[in-house]
């Protein structure tokens, strides 16, 4: 299959339209190597490590990060497997970074399961997540690219800056927006932005690797700031999770940061108590959404996140046509959709 060959669609029966799921479906045997070359670097003769790792990696995450990295290396290169490491790498640094996450936030919960922690300890979960970081360098090396291996260090180390950062703030509610867009950019956006240059600079050019880098980098800004707003906002049932889990464990995030800079002074010490102080009734989550509403805080969320999900489709409207382009491109909107 050449550069431009087109790819097709597994047949399948009919049902609605998700290109996340259409994609995972165009790559599945790059997915299946991807799960191979994890399962193999999981193996320690410490078995507390591979138990825990597994743990979290095979407990129904979207895989979105790996899957970023090889469908942008096979945007450019259907022949190759140059990318199937470095996307198991971006994999190992997702998860120690919420294997860390979790023991900061002191989170009990993940995905509706344990968190690592709530079942091994906070000393296995951080020691484990630092094995996973090393694990990702082994692999980047391999890829025989010091330009990669610059990208995805200087990735891991942004996202330990973000972690930082957002520690800093955790008792400030008068957030300056720029600050709390520092906290997503560096948290969630760099790895996106990452994964998607790695996979497409190994395949071809700096051009289109920079066209992929400025996609991810959005994609991730929309993602996360799309997340945040379902925390107040999504059907429990249809999202597979609970609601409010940012709330109750008081956690500041976009909408809060908009929705507290109209706030009175009556809602502003609502908020204090909430979410500072950590003192909270069974009726506080239901007030803090009638709040957020009143100040219009999840929409102007939303319209930051449609701004960043323009701009990065807006960055894919050089690349030559693909199938895999078109379904980066649906997944914005997808991500967007989520909210409804």
């Amino acid at each position: 299959m050449d550069f431009l060959e087109p790819m097709s669609l597994p047949v399948s029966k009919k049902r609605e339209f998700d290109p996340l799921t259409d994609l995972k479906d165009l790559l599945q045997e790059d997915l299946k190597e991807i799960d191979r070359v994890i399962e193999q670097n999981l193996k320690s003769s410490v078995s507390l490590i591979p138990t825990l790792g597994r743990h979290l990696i095979y407990a129904g995450g979207k895989r979105l990060r790996p899957l970023l990295t090889i469908a942008s290396y096979r945007l450019f290169n259907s022949k190759g497997n140059e990318a199937i490491g470095l996307a198991a790498a971006v994999e190992f640094i997702h998860t120690a970074t919420l294997l860390h996450d979790d023991v900061i936030d002191k989170s009990k919960l993940r995905r509706g399961i344990p968190t690592a922690n709530e079942l091994w300890g906070n000393q296995a979960s951080v020691l484990v997540g630092d094995f996973l970081f090393a694990r990702s360098f082994q692999l980047m090396i391999q890829s025989n690219n010091s330009h990669v291996l610059r990208i995805l260090a200087e990735a891991s180390a942004c996202i330990s800056e973000g972690e930082v950062l957002q520690l800093s703030l955790c008792h400030q509610l008068d957030i300056k927006l720029e600050d709390s867009l520092k906290v997503i950019e560096a948290k969630t956006a760099m790895l996106f932005a990452a994964a998607c240059e790695v996979g497409a600079l190994m395949a071809t050019h700096q051009t289109n690797a920079t066209a992929l880098r400025v996609y991810g980098q959005n994609l991730g800004m929309a993602f996360q700031i799309v997340d945040d707003i379902l925390d107040y906002s999504a059907n429990e049932v249809l999202l597979g999770k609970e609601i409010g889990t940012d709330f109750r464990e008081g956690k500041i995030t976009l909408p809060i940061v908009l929705t507290y800079l109209e706030c009175s002074s009556e809602e502003k010490s609502f908020f204090k108590r909430t979410l500072v102080d950590h003192i909270q009734t069974p009726d506080d989550f239901s007030l803090a959404l009638q709040i957020l509403q009143k100040h219009n805080g999840l929409t102007k969320s939303y319209a930051l996140a449609k701004t960043y999900g323009q701009k990065a489709i807006e960055a894919l409207a050089g690349l030559a046509s693909h199938p895999i382009k078109e379904l980066l491109q649906s997944l914005i909107e997808q991500s967007l959709r989520r909210t409804s």
